[in-house]
C-alpha cells in the first residue's frame, strides 16, 4: 500500500509540473499582450491618421488605454480575492480580445479610441492577475524565478511594441496591429481554461461586490488621470478646463472616502493603507513609476536629437536595461535573503539615484556608450529594487487578500509613472522656454531638428531640458528611499507558505 501510494505521487509530480508550466507559460503570453499594446500603437499613428482622420484626438490611443488599465486595477483585484483568480483571469482575458477585434473592425477614430478603452479593460484584469497568479503558484523561496521572467516578458515587451508596430504598419496594414493578438491571447486563453485548476477555499456564501465603489474609483481616478494626461496638451494647466477637471475629481476623492467607509467589501480597503509594509511599498513603487518616466520617454529623444543616432540607435540606447533589470531581479534574492527585503530595496533604489543624478554630467554631446552605460547600471539597480518589494508585500498576506495587495501596488506604479508623463514634461518645456526666450516645447523643438532646420543652441537647450528631468527622477528615487526608510519596516512580518 505505502509504495503503490509513493508510485502514484511520483507518477503525478511531472503532471503536476506540466500543468503548471502550461499557466506559466498563459500567463507570459497575457503579460506580453498586455506590455505590447500599451507602445505597440505609437510609431502606426500616421497610418492610422490617414485611414481614419481624427488628428487632433489620437493621442487618446494611448490614454484611453492606459487610463482603462489603471482605474480598473482595484476592481479586478478585489474580484479576484472573492472569487478567484481564474474566472477573473478569463473574463478579462475575453474582454481584451473582443476590444482587440473591434479595434481590427473600426471605422473612425471615435470607434478606435472607444474599442481602446474596451481594450483596457480587459489589460487591467491580466496585469494585476497575472502578478498574483506568479505568487499564488511559487513558494517565496521559487517566486523570484517567475517574477524575473514576468519582468523579462513585461520589458522585452513594451521595448518592442513600437518597432512591431512600424513594421505591421508599413508591410501589412494598421489593424493587424490588433489582429495579431486574437491568435496568440486565444492559446493563452485556452491554456488557462485547461489547466489552471485552482483549489477550493472557503468563500463567503453571499458574496457581495461594492459595485458603487468600484464605479466612485473608476470615475475618480478617469477624471484626475484625464486631467493629468491632458493638462499642458490639449489646454493650458490654468485653464477652465483642467481647473475644472481637478475640481471635479478631488470632489471625487471625497465621495471615494465616503463610500468605501460604508461598503462591507469595500473595493480598496482600509487596511491597504493602514498596514506599514503595504503602505510603503505602494508609495516607493509610485516613486519608481515617476521616475520610470525619465528613461523610457525622454531618452529617445536625448539620444536622437542631442547625440544625432537614428531611430533604431536611439532605441537600443534604451532597451539596454531591459538586459540587465531581469537579471538583477532574478539575483535579488540572494541579496534579500542575507539582508531582508526592505534593505535590498533600500539598496538599490539608493544606487539608481545616484546613476539618475549622475546622467546631467555626462559631456555635451557625448557619445551613446555613455548614456547606454547609466541604462544598463540603472535597470541592474531597479530589478535590486522591484522585485523583492513585490515579492515581499506579496508573502505579508494570505490568498484571501493578495490580489487586492497586487492591484494597489500596480496601481499606484501606474499612477506614478502618469503623475510623471504631465511633471516631467511641464519641467522639460519649461527649461526649453527658458533657454530659447519662451518659444516651443520639446515636441515641436524636436520636430524642428528632425527637419535639420534647427541649431546648435536648441540642442543645447534640449539636452538641458532632459538633464533637468533626469534631476527629477533622481529626487523620486531619494524619495522611495526615504520612505523605506521611515516608514517600511526592517523586517517584512512575512507569512509561512
Amino acid at each position: 500500500m505505502g509504495s503503490t501510494s509513493s508510485a502514484e505521487r511520483e507518477a503525478a509530480r511531472p503532471a503536476a509540473a506540466g500543468r503548471r508550466g502550461a499557466v506559466v507559460a498563459a500567463l507570459m503570453l497575457s503579460m506580453a499582450l498586455a506590455a505590447l499594446d500599451a507602445t505597440i500603437v505609437s510609431t502606426a499613428v500616421p497610418q492610422i491618421v490617414g485611414d481614419l482622420g481624427g488628428f487632433s484626438v489620437f493621442s487618446w490611443l494611448f490614454s484611453g488605454y492606459l487610463l482603462a488599465v489603471t482605474v480598473t486595477l482595484p476592481l479586478y483585484g478585489k474580484l479576484s480575492d472573492t472569487f478567484g483568480r481564474k474566472p477573473v483571469l478569463i473574463a478579462g482575458s475575453v474582454l481584451f480580445l473582443l476590444g482587440s477585434l473591434l479595434c481590427a473592425l473600426a471605422w473612425n477614430m471615435g470607434a478606435l479610441i472607444a474599442f481602446r478603452i474596451v481594450q483596457g479593460l480587459g489589460g487591467g484584469a491580466l496585469q494585476g492577475t497575472v502578478q498574483t497568479l506568479a505568487a499564488d503558484l511559487y513558494p517565496l523561496k521559487d517566486r523570484p524565478k517567475i517574477q524575473s521572467k514576468l519582468s523579462t516578458v513585461w520589458a522585452v515587451s513594451a521595448v518592442a511594441g513600437p518597432g512591431l508596430g512600424g513594421v505591421l504598419a508599413a508591410y501589412a496594414d494598421w489593424r493587424w496591429i490588433f489582429l495579431i493578438n486574437l491568435p496568440i491571447g486565444a492559446l493563452a486563453l485556452w491554456l488557462i481554461v485547461r489547466h489552471l485548476h485552482e483549489p477550493e477555499r472557503e468563500t463567503t456564501p453571499h458574496a457581495r461586490v461594492d459595485w458603487a465603489g468600484a464605479l466612485a474609483v473608476f470615475a475618480c481616478g478617469g477624471v484626475l488621470l484625464t486631467a493629468l494626461v491632458q493638462g499642458g496638451v490639449a489646454w493650458p494647466w490654468l485653464s477652465v478646463p483642467s481647473l475644472a477637471l481637478f475640481g471635479a475629481g478631488l470632489a471625487l476623492v471625497a465621495v471615494v472616502v465616503l463610500v468605501e467607509r460604508r461598503a462591507a467589501e469595500p473595493i480598496i480597503p482600509g487596511w491597504v493603507w493602514r498596514r506599514r509594509t503595504i503602505a510603503a511599498v505602494n508609495l516607493a513603487l509610485g516613486a519608481l513609476g515617476l521616475l520610470m518616466v525619465a528613461p523610457s520617454v525622454f531618452l529617445p529623444t536625448y539620444a536622437q536629437s542631442v547625440l544625432g543616432l537614428a531611430p533604431v540607435a536611439a532605441g537600443f540606447v534604451l532597451s539596454v536595461w531591459t538586459l540587465s533589470w531581469p537579471v538583477s531581479a532574478a539575483l535579488s534574492q540572494h541579496v534579500y535573503r542575507r539582508i531582508g527585503f526592505r534593505n535590498t530595496a533600500m539598496l538599490g533604489i539608493g544606487t539608481a539615484s545616484l546613476i539618475l543624478f549622475a546622467f546631467p554630467f555626462l559631456p555635451y554631446p557625448g557619445q551613446a556608450w555613455q548614456p547606454a552605460l547609466l541604462m544598463l547600471l540603472l535597470g541592474a539597480a531597479l530589478g535590486l529594487f522591484q522585485l523583492p518589494l513585490i515579492v515581499g508585500v506579496q508573502s505579508t498576506v494570505g490568498w484571501a487578500e493578495r490580489g487586492t495587495t497586487t492591484a494597489s501596488v500596480l496601481f499606484c506604479r501606474q499612477t506614478g509613472q502618469t503623475i510623471g508623463a504631465a511633471l516631467f514634461g511641464a519641467v522639460a518645456n519649461g527649461v526649453l522656454a527658458a533657454r530659447l526666450g519662451g518659444a516651443g516645447d520639446l515636441d515641436s523643438v524636436t520636430r524642428a531638428l528632425d527637419s535639420g532646420s534647427a541649431p546648435e543652441a536648441t540642442r543645447r537647450a534640449i539636452a538641458d531640458a532632459v538633464h533637468a528631468v533626469y534631476l527629477g527622477a533622481a529626487c523620486a528615487a531619494a524619495l522611495a528611499f526615504l520612505v523605506l526608510l521611515f516608514l517600511a519596516p526592517r523586517k517584512f512580518p512575512v507569512l509561512k507558505d
